[in-house]
């Protein structure tokens, strides 16, 4: 029962630690969004033709170099291509234009093209979509829990659900505050995994708890 005991008490405190280290990363530094969630500036070409993405790339690597970009082909046509880019000058765009008018023998002029300032995206915006399925889908699976392990103490199942729910979800957001993981396309995926490991883990821990009340019952 020791042992059991130091590893839980290690356990608690290495949650603790990194919870709060993530509300302190987060306070301070703030979480590390994703580049197209970020305030950005982006630029659009109109080439009127098929162009190769790679091509781009090597332009804006000589231009805005030791800069993250995003690069994509928009339009039905996809014959214009959208740069993204945390910050473009009016000299860096003049010397992409530049460079993808020699390279694809186009007319483009820097004149006619605008810098567009692209706001930042909040995290509430990004999970709002997601809210109320996460909530419906909760409240069914607590109601089942309950039932389902009813002789264990249905307020008991209730409260350690919802805290191993909400623990692990805290745990995540520290762990990506501290190691700096974008918020972005992998952020609704980790979250739905890390709530479904919680799931198995709690009904895991349930399940034994009911076994051994059997055998109680039984004796």
């Amino acid at each position: 029962m020791d042992k059991i005991s130091k590893k839980t008490k290690v356990l608690a405190l290495l949650i603790a630690v990194v919870i709060l280290a993530g509300v302190i990363v987060t306070c301070t530094v703030g979480l590390n969004f994703d580049l197209r969630y970020q305030a950005t500036k982006k630029i659009q070409l109109y080439l009127e033709k098929d162009f190769e993405i790679a091509d781009i790339k090597q332009i804006t690597n000589e231009v805005l170099s030791n800069q993250k970009v995003i690069i994509q082909k928009v339009e039905v046509f996809e014959d214009t291509v959208s740069i993204l880019a945390k910050d473009i000058t009016e000299e860096q765009k003049a010397n992409i234009i530049t460079k993808v008018n020699e390279k694809y023998g186009t007319e483009l002029s820097a004149e006619n093209i605008t810098i567009t300032n692209v706001p930042h995206t909040r995290g509430r915006d990004i999970i709002k979509p997601y809210i109320m399925p996460f909530m419906i889908a909760t409240i069914i699976i607590l109601v089942y829990m309950v039932i389902r392990y009813y002789k264990i103490g249905a307020l008991k199942t209730l409260a350690k659900t919802i805290a191993l729910l909400v623990l692990a979800q805290a745990v995540l957001l520290g762990i990506m505050a501290i190691a700096r993981i974008p918020i972005g396309r992998i952020t609704i995926p980790l979250v739905l995994a890390v709530y479904v490991l919680s799931l198995i883990g709690a009904t895991s821990y349930f399940e034994r708890k009911l076994e051994d009340k059997k055998a109680e019952e039984e004796k």
